[in-house]
């Protein structure tokens, strides 16, 4: 059984699975300084912030590849998208490291 199969006979589609919580922990220690702590609450809020903006870009950019007659989202794709969405000031840096 594959592991998507598995996640949707558990109730939860694909889109929905958060990010693991240990990953957006290490994320934001990487900004705060070296003494700072995180509480629980503001990790499950960041996660669940950042799991809800990558869903809300990602669903832009799958409707153009739609109306495109594409079925696969690229990484030109998800800077049109963020571009399309106002977040301007993260499109271009993504351009750059993605190299398109």
């Amino acid at each position: 059984m594959r592991s998507k199969d598995w996640t949707y006979k558990r109730g939860i589609k694909e889109q929905d699975r958060p990010l693991p919580i240990a990953n957006v922990g290490r994320i934001m220690k990487q900004i705060l300084p070296q003494n700072a702590k995180i509480s629980k609450e503001a990790k499950e809020t960041m996660q669940e912030c950042v799991s809800e903006f990558i869903s809300f870009v990602t669903s832009e950019a799958s409707q153009k590849c739609g109306k495109e007659r594409r079925k696969t989202v690229n990484g030109d794709d998800i800077c049109w998208a963020l571009g399309t969405l106002g977040f301007d000031d993260y499109a271009e840096p993504m351009r750059k490291y993605l190299h398109i």
